[in-house]
């Protein structure tokens, strides 16, 4: 989302660090380019005025100006305030009251509220809670049907609304259900419109009041750029919001209701949406999503993503398994679902500090996760006893899953050879190193080649190379 504007903001300071020494004028104009990139990021004027004076008053601080990496000084500055203007420390649910919880969400139709409903509760499921899903939208088609659905997916209990009730009605009857079934977090999933409307408002007022939710959260979806604010606005004043959550925030929008809405409403981010999986729910932290802004990466964020998928029992199996060359076409493929479950490959290592910089020196690089798919049906075209012996593999085997897997026979070879290399460069690393896990050699996809399947394909070029290496030590050996 923020890729527009984080490069923007790197020119700018590639500027200023090409000062030796930095005066007023240099200053200006980078504020001045600073302001620019705010406004086509889509971030409120207002917010864009008070956040660049701020920046322009401490970059002019003598402290800044007589430093020996003024340039530095200045990027800390800009990161300090954007921290800040993003809210400052993280702020979380208010789960600290007498269960249930009540959670109210609240926004215009089409932000993303029923699928926010059911990534909270899978979030909260997580903290140890119960969480009981309530879909009081009863004028949208299919909303009750789409919530009964999701929570289905993550068997969870959900109120069994109908589209002839009342919403505050059945809000004030889920509550009651959930009391008595010891439900420890009741999700309200209350109805939207395509624009604010007297008659909405009303309806989630009288909910409010009749529910007391600890949390009115404001879902609004981040493509929308000034308008989500706009609207944040709106439902604040009446409903007076404990928080926001903003969707859609893995697009290409500019990222400008990111950055003003804390400052327009006074009201935190809690969470943002990064995809469409249940499990895409990330707690918003300002500093990381400012260290994000300015090229830093969020090193945090991946260790928590990773840490969350794989325990340490799993971890130490795994690493039992590559010490007794045990690890199987099973467990690689197990490797692979767990990579994709943690998002694209690009934005992953966009999360680390320095890759986002590096994006435009390996912009021939390729990292196509079709190849991990097409890999992943070779695999599921093998029998068990293949996947966990691949050494059985005859020629008619090898037809055999090509056939399955709608690839060649070539394919097929080329996964078993670079799995077999894999294997023991794994054993021979985990050995060396002494319990320490090395990085997986030959990841799908990340050769300069982007076509073609196999864990990584040598070019004609690196062969030829390998070749003529050889034969000079044939002829220096005779």
């Amino acid at each position: 989302m923020f890729d527009s504007l984080s490069d923007r903001l790197n020119s700018v300071f590639k500027k200023l660090k090409g000062h030796g020494r930095l005066d007023e004028k240099n200053i200006m104009e980078g504020m001045r380019e600073v302001r620019l990139a705010l406004l086509e990021a889509d971030v409120n004027y207002k917010v864009v005025k008070d956040f660049t004076e701020r920046i322009r008053e401490r970059a002019m601080g003598q402290d800044v100006l007589k430093s020996l990496t003024p340039g530095q000084q200045v990027i800390k500055i800009v990161n300090d305030e954007l921290v800040e203007l993003l809210g400052g420390q993280q702020s979380g649910l208010n789960l600290k009251t007498k269960p249930p919880v009540v959670i109210m969400l609240v926004g215009l139709q089409g932000s993303g509220k029923t699928t926010s409903t059911a990534k909270l509760a899978l979030y909260l499921r997580r903290l140890k809670y119960v969480p009981f899903l309530v879909p009081a939208d009863v004028y949208r088609p299919a909303a009750i049907d789409q919530l009964t659905k999701l929570g289905q997916e993550l068997d969870m209990p959900v109120f069994p609304s109908s589209p002839q009730d009342s919403p505050v009605d059945i809000c004030v009857q889920a509550l009651e259900a959930a009391q008595q079934k010891a439900y420890t977090a009741v999700l309200l999933d209350t109805a939207g419109r395509l624009h604010v409307d007297e008659k909405l408002m009303d309806e989630l007022v009288r909910i409010k009041e009749k529910c007391r939710p600890h949390e009115v959260l404001f879902v609004a979806d981040a493509m929308t750029g000034q308008d989500a604010v706009n609207v944040a606005q709106k439902f604040n004043e009446l409903l007076d919001l404990t928080g926001i959550i903003l969707t859609k925030m893995e697009g290409d929008a500019r990222g400008g209701a990111a950055l003003s809405i804390k400052s327009v409403t006074n009201k935190p981010i809690k969470f943002i949406g990064t995809g469409e999986k249940l499990s895409d729910l990330e707690v918003f932290h300002p500093d990381r999503v400012a260290s994000r802004i300015l090229g830093m990466g969020d090193i945090l964020t991946l260790i928590e993503k990773a840490q969350s998928d794989i325990n340490e029992d799993e971890a130490r199996d795994i690493h039992e398994k590559f010490q007794k060359a045990q690890f199987d076409l099973d467990d690689f493929r197990k490797q692979m679902r767990r990579l994709k479950k943690l998002g694209s490959i690009e934005g992953l290592l966009k999360m680390i500090p320095g890759m986002g910089k590096m994006q435009e020196k390996l912009k021939n690089v390729k990292v196509p996760e079709k190849e991990m798919v097409r890999l992943e049906a070779i695999i599921n075209s093998m029998t068990p006893g293949e996947r966990r012996n691949p050494k059985i593999f005859n020629a008619s085997r090898k037809k055999r899953v090509a056939a399955g897997s709608g690839t060649t026979v070539q394919d097929v070879n080329q996964l078993l050879n670079n799995f077999e290399q894999m294997q023991k460069m794994m054993q021979k690393m985990v050995g060396k190193e002494g319990g320490k896990m090395p990085s997986m050699p030959g990841i799908p996809g990340m050769t300069g080649n982007s076509g073609g399947s196999g864990i990584s394909r040598q070019s004609s070029k690196s062969r030829a190379k390998t070749k003529r290496k050889k034969v000079k030590q044939k002829k220096k050996k005779k």
